[in-house]
């Protein structure tokens, strides 16, 4: 062996932890026939996800957002200008593809888009999340606080992927999950299973079922049982997403029947083949319609809405959108419009 010859390099090592960040932001723009919601500019949440390995079988993941706040300087003290919150904190350790198992606050994976899309708006296609599954809603819960048990298999090219998870449920007040605690002494539970076939390539459906026992102050607690659905067509021409939801509550389990509120909606874009693919056209139409016997879903709206939006990806890491939406909020509300513009990026 020649004695010039550089000496054989060694594999590099993994350095342990490998922490990761990645941040999202959105300001827009808003302005409607009636008032509902914010109106001329307004800056969107500012969030930071973060990824870090710690292991070779071992990883965390965190988000944390800055939400403004309408009440900025009132009251005494005066109230902060933004609000932070742990969106996610997820440790995961993975023994393989089939078994893997997290503790931590979860986006519920009770729908597809919640599990998909997540507080950075560049991530989707549209300026919103579909009403049903919004940020701070009441319809289904967003967040979830407890463990995931999950994985997949080929099955035959069907790849068939589960989820399984125990935790708290919502929280007395229902558009918060129980993350200091379960209000009640009864677990959440739910199970999600979806399929992602090799032909044709792009399809993707699913289902899930969730159980959990509902604390409202003033009424007691409430049976609530969900069930839900989707179709998804995983391409940008054209890209199509259809979702449902059922949720049922009883307050007395065997006394009287419950009562049922469901929700719905169907999105479709198409990626235009010219100018390198930049412009994006898309349109939604939502649906949630609430039983007005439902105790729990007391102060939730109905909701009747189309959208017709368009995409401009103005380059790798930042996109404009545009949105006209026409809107009821029942069969006695007057029809609402407007028009809605955002920025959004990645870096």
């Amino acid at each position: 062996m020649a004695h010039d010859q550089p000496p054989p390099q060694a594999a590099e090592q993994p350095e342990y932890p490998s922490l990761r960040i990645a941040g999202f932001g959105d300001v827009n723009f808003a302005i409607s026939k009636y008032v509902e919601g914010p109106r001329g500019f307004s800056q969107g949440q500012f969030a930071l996800h973060m990824t870090s390995a710690l292991s070779p079988r071992v990883t965390f993941f965190g988000e944390i957002s800055f939400s403004a706040r309408t009440d900025a300087g009132t009251d005494t003290p005066p109230a902060a200008g933004f609000n932070a919150e742990v969106e996610r904190m997820i440790l995961r350790f993975d023994k393989n593809d089939k078994l893997k198992v997290s503790f931590g606050r979860y986006h519920t994976p009770i729908n597809w888009w919640n599990t998909a899309y997540h507080h950075g708006q560049w991530l989707q296609t549209t300026i919103g999340r579909p009403e049903m599954i919004q940020f701070g809603g009441r319809f289904l819960p967003v967040h979830f606080v407890g463990a995931l048990m999950e994985g997949g298999v080929p099955a035959g090219g069907w790849n068939v992927n589960y989820k399984a998870g125990v935790g708290n449920g919502r929280a007395s007040v229902i558009s918060r999950a129980g993350d200091a605690g379960d209000v009640n002494g009864n677990r959440a539970w739910l199970l999600n299973g979806f399929s992602k076939p090799d032909k044709p390539f792009g399809l993707e459906f699913g289902g899930s079922f969730y159980r959990d026992l509902v604390t409202v102050s003033a009424s007691g607690d409430f049976d609530e049982t969900i069930v839900g659905g989707y179709v998804i067509w995983h391409k940008e021409d054209p890209e199509i997403i259809a979702e449902f939801a059922n949720v049922r509550h009883q307050d007395d389990p065997g006394a009287k029947p419950g009562t049922w509120s469901h929700a719905y909606y169907i999105q479709g874009a198409y990626r235009l083949p010219w100018q390198n693919r930049l412009w994006k056209p898309y349109v939604r139409f939502e649906h949630v319609g609430v039983n007005p016997q439902d105790v729990v879903f007391a102060s939730v709206p109905n909701l009747d809405q189309t959208l017709l939006g368009l995409r401009y990806d103005a380059s790798q890491f930042a996109a404009i959108k545009g949105e006209f939406r026409t809107w009821t909020r029942g069969e006695a509300s007057q029809r609402n419009y407007g028009g809605f513009f955002q920025i959004s990026f990645t870096f």
